[in-house]
Protein backbone atom coordinates (compact mmCIF):
# COMPACT_ATOMS: atom_id res chain seq x y z
CA UNK A 1 0.00 0.00 0.00
CA UNK A 2 1.75 3.59 -1.51
CA UNK A 3 2.27 6.01 1.38
CA UNK A 4 1.64 9.64 1.53
CA UNK A 5 4.30 12.24 2.42
CA UNK A 6 4.91 15.83 2.18
CA UNK A 7 8.93 15.22 1.21
CA UNK A 8 10.62 12.41 0.58
CA UNK A 9 14.54 12.37 -0.18
CA UNK A 10 16.78 10.37 -2.14
CA UNK A 11 20.06 10.34 -0.29
CA UNK A 12 20.86 10.33 4.20
CA UNK A 13 24.07 11.61 3.83
CA UNK A 14 25.05 15.02 5.41
CA UNK A 15 22.73 16.90 2.50
CA UNK A 16 19.76 14.89 2.92
CA UNK A 17 19.46 14.26 6.47
CA UNK A 18 19.97 17.93 7.27
CA UNK A 19 17.26 18.58 4.17
CA UNK A 20 15.18 16.31 6.50
CA UNK A 21 15.33 17.80 9.75
CA UNK A 22 14.70 21.35 9.07
CA UNK A 23 11.44 19.60 7.09
CA UNK A 24 10.58 18.24 10.41
CA UNK A 25 11.13 21.50 11.63
CA UNK A 26 8.35 23.02 9.36
CA UNK A 27 6.40 20.64 10.13
CA UNK A 28 6.47 18.89 7.04
CA UNK A 29 5.65 14.81 7.09
CA UNK A 30 9.09 13.96 5.57
CA UNK A 31 10.88 10.36 4.62
CA UNK A 32 14.58 9.60 3.61
CA UNK A 33 15.41 6.71 1.34
CA UNK A 34 19.04 5.55 1.77
CA UNK A 35 20.43 2.33 0.64
CA UNK A 36 23.64 2.28 2.29
CA UNK A 37 23.84 4.05 5.75
CA UNK A 38 22.30 7.34 7.33
CA UNK A 39 25.21 9.96 6.85
CA UNK A 40 26.72 9.14 3.39
CA UNK A 41 30.18 9.37 1.79
CA UNK A 42 30.83 12.14 4.16
CA UNK A 43 30.57 10.25 7.50
CA UNK A 44 31.47 6.82 6.34
CA UNK A 45 33.82 7.55 3.86
CA UNK A 46 34.84 11.13 3.38
CA UNK A 47 35.35 13.95 6.00
CA UNK A 48 34.98 12.17 8.75
CA UNK A 49 36.97 9.05 8.80
CA UNK A 50 39.74 10.50 6.94
CA UNK A 51 39.96 13.13 9.75
CA UNK A 52 40.40 10.83 12.10
CA UNK A 53 43.49 9.27 10.49
CA UNK A 54 44.46 12.38 9.94
CA UNK A 55 44.45 13.35 13.63
CA UNK A 56 46.07 10.22 14.31
CA UNK A 57 49.22 10.88 11.90
CA UNK A 58 49.62 14.51 13.79
CA UNK A 59 49.68 12.87 17.02
CA UNK A 60 51.82 10.22 15.76
CA UNK A 61 54.40 13.17 14.67
CA UNK A 62 53.65 14.70 17.93
CA UNK A 63 54.89 11.63 19.24
CA UNK A 64 57.52 11.45 17.55
CA UNK A 65 58.87 14.76 17.74
CA UNK A 66 58.21 15.12 21.36
CA UNK A 67 61.51 15.27 22.43
CA UNK A 68 61.67 19.43 21.03
CA UNK A 69 59.46 19.52 23.89
CA UNK A 70 60.98 17.92 26.41
CA UNK A 71 59.29 14.78 26.95
CA UNK A 72 60.90 11.87 26.35
CA UNK A 73 58.95 8.80 25.31
CA UNK A 74 61.43 6.45 23.93
CA UNK A 75 60.75 4.63 20.76
CA UNK A 76 57.33 5.71 19.54
CA UNK A 77 55.72 2.71 17.72
CA UNK A 78 52.55 3.19 14.90
CA UNK A 79 49.64 0.49 15.38
CA UNK A 80 47.90 1.27 12.37
CA UNK A 81 45.17 -1.63 13.37
CA UNK A 82 44.22 0.78 16.33
CA UNK A 83 44.46 3.63 14.06
CA UNK A 84 41.44 1.77 12.54
CA UNK A 85 39.72 1.21 15.53
CA UNK A 86 39.62 4.73 17.24
CA UNK A 87 38.74 5.74 13.77
CA UNK A 88 35.69 3.70 13.19
CA UNK A 89 35.01 4.31 16.80
CA UNK A 90 34.50 8.18 16.29
CA UNK A 91 32.35 7.41 12.69
CA UNK A 92 29.68 4.86 14.86
CA UNK A 93 29.10 7.40 17.33
CA UNK A 94 28.11 9.96 15.16
CA UNK A 95 26.31 7.66 13.19
CA UNK A 96 24.13 6.43 16.43
CA UNK A 97 23.58 10.45 16.79
CA UNK A 98 22.41 10.86 13.02
CA UNK A 99 19.95 7.97 13.69
CA UNK A 100 18.58 9.64 16.79
CA UNK A 101 17.89 13.10 15.45
CA UNK A 102 16.03 11.30 12.65
CA UNK A 103 14.14 9.29 15.52
CA UNK A 104 13.50 12.64 17.09
CA UNK A 105 12.52 14.56 14.30
CA UNK A 106 9.70 11.84 13.90
CA UNK A 107 11.28 11.40 9.92
CA UNK A 108 10.35 7.58 8.45
CA UNK A 109 13.74 5.61 7.26
CA UNK A 110 13.22 3.51 4.06
CA UNK A 111 16.51 1.70 3.68
CA UNK A 112 16.68 0.81 -0.50
CA UNK A 113 17.26 2.03 -3.36
CA UNK A 114 14.50 4.84 -4.46
CA UNK A 115 13.23 5.10 -8.12
CA UNK A 116 11.42 7.72 -9.26
CA UNK A 117 8.35 6.90 -11.42
CA UNK A 118 6.49 8.48 -14.17
CA UNK A 119 2.99 9.46 -14.47
CA UNK A 120 0.94 6.84 -13.02
CA UNK A 121 -2.41 6.07 -11.27
CA UNK A 122 -1.02 7.37 -8.15
CA UNK A 123 0.21 11.02 -9.95
CA UNK A 124 -0.11 12.65 -13.22
CA UNK A 125 3.10 13.92 -13.00
CA UNK A 126 6.62 12.28 -12.64
CA UNK A 127 7.43 11.61 -8.41
CA UNK A 128 5.79 8.39 -6.76
CA UNK A 129 9.10 6.68 -5.31
CA UNK A 130 9.20 3.02 -5.72
CA UNK A 131 11.72 1.77 -2.90
CA UNK A 132 13.25 -1.51 -3.74
CA UNK A 133 14.30 -2.46 0.28
CA UNK A 134 17.63 -3.88 1.34
CA UNK A 135 16.22 -6.86 3.00
CA UNK A 136 14.34 -8.05 0.06
CA UNK A 137 10.68 -7.83 1.13
CA UNK A 138 8.06 -6.12 -1.66
CA UNK A 139 8.96 -2.37 -3.03
CA UNK A 140 7.69 0.24 -0.91
CA UNK A 141 5.59 2.87 -3.18
CA UNK A 142 5.30 6.38 -1.76
CA UNK A 143 3.76 9.14 -2.77
CA UNK A 144 5.25 12.60 -1.95
CA UNK A 145 4.69 16.34 -2.74
CA UNK A 146 8.16 17.12 -3.19
CA UNK A 147 11.05 15.23 -3.86
CA UNK A 148 14.80 16.20 -2.92
CA UNK A 149 17.34 14.57 -4.84
CA UNK A 150 20.26 14.10 -2.90
CA UNK A 151 22.30 10.67 -4.48
CA UNK A 152 25.82 12.23 -3.57
CA UNK A 153 28.86 10.87 -5.83
CA UNK A 154 31.71 8.49 -6.02
CA UNK A 155 35.32 8.44 -6.58
CA UNK A 156 35.84 8.49 -10.37
CA UNK A 157 38.77 7.31 -11.91
CA UNK A 158 40.59 8.13 -15.07
CA UNK A 159 39.68 6.18 -18.50
CA UNK A 160 41.54 2.91 -19.10
CA UNK A 161 43.02 3.02 -14.98
CA UNK A 162 40.85 0.37 -13.84
CA UNK A 163 40.64 -0.05 -9.77
CA UNK A 164 41.33 -3.39 -8.33
CA UNK A 165 41.06 -2.31 -4.52
CA UNK A 166 44.38 -4.23 -3.69
CA UNK A 167 47.03 -1.74 -5.78
CA UNK A 168 44.97 0.58 -7.22
CA UNK A 169 42.79 2.38 -4.70
CA UNK A 170 40.77 5.40 -4.42
CA UNK A 171 39.38 7.04 -1.09
CA UNK A 172 37.29 4.45 -0.57
CA UNK A 173 39.35 1.36 -0.37
CA UNK A 174 42.27 3.23 1.08
CA UNK A 175 40.01 4.25 4.07
CA UNK A 176 40.24 0.33 4.76
CA UNK A 177 43.42 -0.53 4.96
CA UNK A 178 44.97 -2.81 7.21
CA UNK A 179 48.43 -1.87 7.14
CA UNK A 180 50.08 0.93 5.59
CA UNK A 181 52.19 0.23 2.12
CA UNK A 182 55.84 1.55 2.36
CA UNK A 183 55.53 3.42 -0.59
CA UNK A 184 52.76 5.24 -2.51
CA UNK A 185 51.69 7.26 -5.63
CA UNK A 186 49.06 9.27 -5.66
CA UNK A 187 47.46 10.20 -9.19
CA UNK A 188 45.67 13.67 -8.36
CA UNK A 189 46.92 16.68 -6.46
CA UNK A 190 43.50 18.44 -5.34
CA UNK A 191 42.32 18.49 -2.22
CA UNK A 192 41.68 14.95 -1.38
CA UNK A 193 44.84 14.00 -3.00
CA UNK A 194 47.18 16.54 -0.80
CA UNK A 195 45.23 15.51 2.70
CA UNK A 196 46.09 11.66 1.95
CA UNK A 197 50.17 12.40 0.94
CA UNK A 198 50.32 14.62 3.72
CA UNK A 199 48.30 11.83 5.95
CA UNK A 200 50.59 9.11 5.21
CA UNK A 201 53.92 10.63 4.69
CA UNK A 202 52.95 11.71 8.25
CA UNK A 203 52.69 7.76 8.77
CA UNK A 204 56.58 7.35 7.13
CA UNK A 205 54.95 6.02 3.93
CA UNK A 206 57.28 6.95 0.84
CA UNK A 207 54.55 9.35 -1.25
CA UNK A 208 54.81 10.60 -4.39
CA UNK A 209 51.97 13.02 -6.08
CA UNK A 210 51.37 12.94 -9.98
CA UNK A 211 49.55 16.29 -10.56
CA UNK A 212 48.25 17.54 -14.36
CA UNK A 213 48.09 21.16 -13.42
CA UNK A 214 51.10 23.12 -13.20
CA UNK A 215 50.68 23.53 -9.75
CA UNK A 216 48.82 21.48 -6.49
CA UNK A 217 45.69 22.79 -5.45
CA UNK A 218 45.02 24.77 -8.06
CA UNK A 219 41.79 25.81 -6.94
CA UNK A 220 43.21 27.65 -4.32
CA UNK A 221 45.44 30.83 -4.20
CA UNK A 222 48.79 30.78 -6.04
CA UNK A 223 50.62 31.61 -2.68
CA UNK A 224 48.63 29.21 -0.79
CA UNK A 225 49.57 26.23 -3.11
CA UNK A 226 53.24 27.31 -3.59
CA UNK A 227 53.37 27.71 0.13
CA UNK A 228 51.84 23.76 0.72
CA UNK A 229 54.26 22.32 -1.83
CA UNK A 230 57.24 24.04 -0.36
CA UNK A 231 56.18 22.36 3.23
CA UNK A 232 55.12 19.14 2.18
CA UNK A 233 58.11 18.75 -0.13
CA UNK A 234 60.08 20.35 3.16
CA UNK A 235 58.67 16.92 5.07
CA UNK A 236 59.98 14.62 2.28
CA UNK A 237 56.70 14.54 -0.17
CA UNK A 238 57.52 14.45 -3.96
CA UNK A 239 55.78 16.22 -6.15
CA UNK A 240 55.48 16.02 -9.97
CA UNK A 241 53.36 18.83 -11.76
CA UNK A 242 52.52 18.84 -15.51
CA UNK A 243 52.06 15.16 -15.28
CA UNK A 244 49.90 13.68 -17.98
CA UNK A 245 49.29 9.85 -16.28
CA UNK A 246 49.31 7.52 -19.22
CA UNK A 247 46.51 4.62 -18.40
CA UNK A 248 47.83 2.39 -20.63
CA UNK A 249 51.26 1.73 -18.92
CA UNK A 250 49.91 0.68 -15.59
CA UNK A 251 51.24 -2.84 -14.19
CA UNK A 252 50.11 -4.42 -11.74
CA UNK A 253 52.16 -7.46 -9.91
CA UNK A 254 53.04 -7.30 -6.64
CA UNK A 255 53.29 -3.42 -6.59
CA UNK A 256 52.41 -0.64 -9.19
CA UNK A 257 54.26 1.01 -12.15
CA UNK A 258 52.64 3.56 -13.91
CA UNK A 259 54.61 5.92 -16.74
CA UNK A 260 53.69 9.64 -16.94
CA UNK A 261 54.30 12.60 -20.06
CA UNK A 262 56.15 15.33 -18.01
CA UNK A 263 57.52 18.19 -19.70
CA UNK A 264 57.33 16.33 -23.18
CA UNK A 265 59.59 13.18 -21.89
CA UNK A 266 58.14 9.63 -20.13
CA UNK A 267 58.76 9.05 -16.64
CA UNK A 268 58.18 5.86 -14.90
CA UNK A 269 57.22 5.66 -11.44
CA UNK A 270 56.77 2.97 -9.26
CA UNK A 271 55.36 1.95 -5.21
CA UNK A 272 53.65 -0.68 -3.68
CA UNK A 273 49.89 0.91 -4.22
CA UNK A 274 48.64 3.38 -6.01
CA UNK A 275 45.96 6.36 -5.07
CA UNK A 276 43.58 7.61 -7.93
CA UNK A 277 42.49 10.89 -6.47
CA UNK A 278 40.91 12.71 -9.92
CA UNK A 279 37.46 14.28 -8.69
CA UNK A 280 34.36 12.63 -8.05
CA UNK A 281 31.12 11.54 -10.03
CA UNK A 282 27.19 11.69 -9.23
CA UNK A 283 25.60 9.21 -8.56
CA UNK A 284 22.57 9.66 -11.11
CA UNK A 285 21.96 6.29 -12.50
CA UNK A 286 19.25 3.91 -11.71
CA UNK A 287 17.39 6.42 -9.76
CA UNK A 288 14.35 7.00 -12.42
CA UNK A 289 15.94 10.25 -13.81
CA UNK A 290 14.75 8.79 -17.30
CA UNK A 291 10.86 8.94 -16.40
CA UNK A 292 11.32 13.04 -15.52
CA UNK A 293 12.24 16.20 -17.68
CA UNK A 294 14.92 16.60 -15.75
CA UNK A 295 17.94 18.29 -17.56
CA UNK A 296 21.82 17.10 -16.67
CA UNK A 297 24.61 18.72 -17.77
CA UNK A 298 28.26 16.50 -17.57
CA UNK A 299 27.06 14.00 -15.39
CA UNK A 300 25.78 16.57 -12.74
CA UNK A 301 21.80 17.59 -12.08
CA UNK A 302 20.89 20.90 -13.91
CA UNK A 303 18.75 23.22 -11.13
CA UNK A 304 18.10 27.19 -10.24
CA UNK A 305 19.16 28.90 -7.77
CA UNK A 306 16.96 27.33 -5.49
CA UNK A 307 17.47 23.92 -6.66
CA UNK A 308 14.63 23.19 -8.53
CA UNK A 309 15.32 20.83 -11.43
CA UNK A 310 13.11 21.20 -14.65
CA UNK A 311 10.50 19.09 -12.72
CA UNK A 312 9.64 22.02 -10.50
CA UNK A 313 8.67 19.70 -7.50
CA UNK A 314 11.89 17.87 -7.46
CA UNK A 315 14.96 19.51 -6.36
CA UNK A 316 18.72 18.25 -6.43
CA UNK A 317 21.07 19.19 -4.05
CA UNK A 318 24.90 18.42 -3.08
CA UNK A 319 27.37 16.28 -5.15
CA UNK A 320 24.80 14.83 -7.21
CA UNK A 321 24.79 19.10 -8.75
CA UNK A 322 28.34 19.62 -9.00
CA UNK A 323 29.85 22.60 -7.86
CA UNK A 324 31.48 23.08 -4.74
CA UNK A 325 31.03 19.27 -3.30
CA UNK A 326 31.33 19.98 0.06
CA UNK A 327 29.50 18.65 2.84
CA UNK A 328 28.73 21.63 4.52
CA UNK A 329 27.63 23.51 1.15
CA UNK A 330 25.36 19.89 0.74
CA UNK A 331 23.67 20.72 3.91
CA UNK A 332 22.81 24.52 3.36
CA UNK A 333 21.62 23.76 0.21
CA UNK A 334 19.39 21.27 1.56
CA UNK A 335 18.14 23.77 3.79
CA UNK A 336 17.34 26.41 1.09
CA UNK A 337 15.24 23.92 -1.10
CA UNK A 338 13.43 23.16 1.91
CA UNK A 339 12.55 26.28 2.90
CA UNK A 340 11.90 27.11 -0.78
CA UNK A 341 9.21 24.38 -1.01
CA UNK A 342 8.25 25.31 2.53
CA UNK A 343 7.13 28.85 1.17
CA UNK A 344 9.68 30.29 3.11
CA UNK A 345 11.35 32.67 0.60
CA UNK A 346 15.02 31.80 1.63
CA UNK A 347 18.06 34.03 0.19
CA UNK A 348 20.02 32.33 -2.41
CA UNK A 349 22.79 31.13 -1.20
CA UNK A 350 25.99 32.82 -2.05
CA UNK A 351 28.56 30.80 -2.93
CA UNK A 352 31.56 33.42 -2.93
CA UNK A 353 30.60 33.36 1.23
CA UNK A 354 31.20 29.32 1.73
CA UNK A 355 34.28 28.42 3.27
CA UNK A 356 36.82 25.69 2.02
CA UNK A 357 39.20 23.70 3.82
CA UNK A 358 42.20 21.61 3.52
CA UNK A 359 42.99 19.57 6.66
CA UNK A 360 46.75 18.28 5.61
CA UNK A 361 49.59 19.24 7.74
CA UNK A 362 49.92 22.18 7.49
CA UNK A 363 46.02 22.95 7.08
CA UNK A 364 44.95 25.62 4.42
CA UNK A 365 41.55 27.45 3.98
CA UNK A 366 40.08 30.07 2.18
CA UNK A 367 36.73 32.34 1.78
CA UNK A 368 35.77 34.89 -1.65
CA UNK A 369 38.37 35.75 -4.79
CA UNK A 370 41.95 34.20 -5.56
CA UNK A 371 43.96 37.32 -5.91
CA UNK A 372 43.90 35.42 -9.67
CA UNK A 373 40.38 35.86 -9.68
CA UNK A 374 40.00 39.07 -8.30
CA UNK A 375 42.54 40.64 -10.67
CA UNK A 376 40.57 38.83 -13.64
CA UNK A 377 37.54 40.53 -12.46
CA UNK A 378 38.96 44.19 -12.60
CA UNK A 379 39.37 44.78 -9.09
CA UNK A 380 42.22 47.06 -8.20
CA UNK A 381 43.75 45.25 -5.69
CA UNK A 382 45.31 45.79 -2.00
CA UNK A 383 46.89 42.68 -0.25
CA UNK A 384 47.77 42.24 3.40
CA UNK A 385 50.60 39.21 4.32
CA UNK A 386 51.53 38.17 7.74
CA UNK A 387 53.24 34.87 8.73
CA UNK A 388 52.93 32.54 11.80
CA UNK A 389 56.68 32.24 12.56
CA UNK A 390 55.54 36.19 14.06
CA UNK A 391 52.69 35.06 16.27
CA UNK A 392 54.21 33.74 20.06
CA UNK A 393 51.00 31.06 19.63
CA UNK A 394 52.75 29.39 16.28
CA UNK A 395 56.08 29.43 18.12
CA UNK A 396 54.92 27.99 21.33
CA UNK A 397 53.21 25.03 19.12
CA UNK A 398 56.08 24.64 17.47
CA UNK A 399 54.24 24.65 13.75
CA UNK A 400 55.72 28.76 12.83
CA UNK A 401 55.35 27.81 8.97
CA UNK A 402 52.45 29.91 6.84
CA UNK A 403 50.34 32.90 6.71
CA UNK A 404 47.56 34.29 6.26
CA UNK A 405 46.70 36.47 3.35
CA UNK A 406 43.51 39.11 3.22
CA UNK A 407 42.55 40.61 -0.38
CA UNK A 408 40.79 43.84 -0.46
CA UNK A 409 39.24 46.18 -2.87
CA UNK A 410 41.74 49.37 -3.18
CA UNK A 411 38.61 51.51 -4.57
CA UNK A 412 35.69 50.60 -1.65
CA UNK A 413 38.13 48.79 0.81
CA UNK A 414 35.71 45.67 0.85
CA UNK A 415 37.11 42.12 1.36
CA UNK A 416 37.45 40.33 -1.51
CA UNK A 417 39.14 37.02 -0.42
CA UNK A 418 41.00 35.28 2.92
CA UNK A 419 43.77 32.99 2.64
CA UNK A 420 45.06 30.93 5.68
CA UNK A 421 47.69 28.16 5.20
CA UNK A 422 49.56 26.86 8.91
CA UNK A 423 48.27 25.78 12.15
CA UNK A 424 44.29 25.12 12.74
CA UNK A 425 43.24 27.29 10.07
CA UNK A 426 40.86 25.40 9.26
CA UNK A 427 39.38 26.20 12.52
CA UNK A 428 40.19 30.12 12.05
CA UNK A 429 38.81 30.61 8.62
CA UNK A 430 35.06 31.17 10.16
CA UNK A 431 36.19 34.65 11.57
CA UNK A 432 37.03 35.27 7.79
CA UNK A 433 33.43 34.28 6.17
CA UNK A 434 31.82 36.05 8.95
CA UNK A 435 33.89 39.50 7.69
CA UNK A 436 32.70 38.40 4.08
CA UNK A 437 28.66 38.18 5.11
CA UNK A 438 28.95 40.91 6.91
CA UNK A 439 30.99 42.82 3.74
CA UNK A 440 33.23 43.78 6.23
CA UNK A 441 36.39 45.81 5.26
CA UNK A 442 40.40 45.06 7.38
CA UNK A 443 39.91 48.02 8.96
CA UNK A 444 36.73 46.39 11.33
CA UNK A 445 38.69 43.16 11.48
CA UNK A 446 41.37 44.89 12.74
CA UNK A 447 39.68 46.65 15.01
CA UNK A 448 38.32 43.18 16.38
CA UNK A 449 40.22 42.09 19.38
CA UNK A 450 42.02 38.98 18.95
CA UNK A 451 43.36 37.63 22.26
CA UNK A 452 47.23 37.26 23.52
CA UNK A 453 48.75 34.81 22.65
CA UNK A 454 46.24 33.56 20.35
CA UNK A 455 46.92 32.33 16.57
CA UNK A 456 44.17 34.44 15.77
CA UNK A 457 46.61 37.27 16.29
CA UNK A 458 47.62 36.58 12.83
CA UNK A 459 44.16 37.48 10.84
CA UNK A 460 44.16 40.59 12.76
CA UNK A 461 48.44 41.68 11.62
CA UNK A 462 47.25 40.53 8.16
CA UNK A 463 44.18 43.17 8.03
CA UNK A 464 46.69 46.09 9.26
CA UNK A 465 49.02 45.09 6.67
CA UNK A 466 46.40 45.25 3.98
CA UNK A 467 47.20 48.93 4.75
CA UNK A 468 51.10 48.83 5.90
CA UNK A 469 50.12 48.85 9.54
CA UNK A 470 50.88 46.04 11.20
CA UNK A 471 52.15 45.92 14.09
CA UNK A 472 54.73 42.87 14.70
CA UNK A 473 56.54 42.91 11.13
Amino acid sequence: MAEEFDLVILGGGTGGYVAAIRAAQLGLKTAVVEKGKLGGTCLHKGCIPSKALLRSAEVYQTAVKSEEFGIITGDVKLDFLKVQERKNKVVDQLYKGVQHLMKQGKITIYEGLGRILGPSIFSPMPGTISVEMNNGSENEMLIPQNIIIATGSRPRTLPGLPIDGELVLTSDEALKLESLPKSLIIVGGGVIGIEWASMLNDFGVEVTVLEYADRIIPTEDHDISSEMLRLLTKKGVKFVTGAKVMPETLKTDVSVTISAEVNGSVEEFTAEKMLVSVGRSANVEGIGLENTEIVKEKGFIETNEFFQTKETHIYAIGDCIGGLQLAHVASHEGITAVEHMAGQKPERLDYSLISKCVYSSPEAASVGLTEEQANKEGFELKIGKFPFRAVGKALVYGEADGFVKIIADKKTDDILGVHMIGPHVTDMISEAGLAKVLDATPWEVAKTIHPHPSLSEAIGEAALAVDGLAIHS
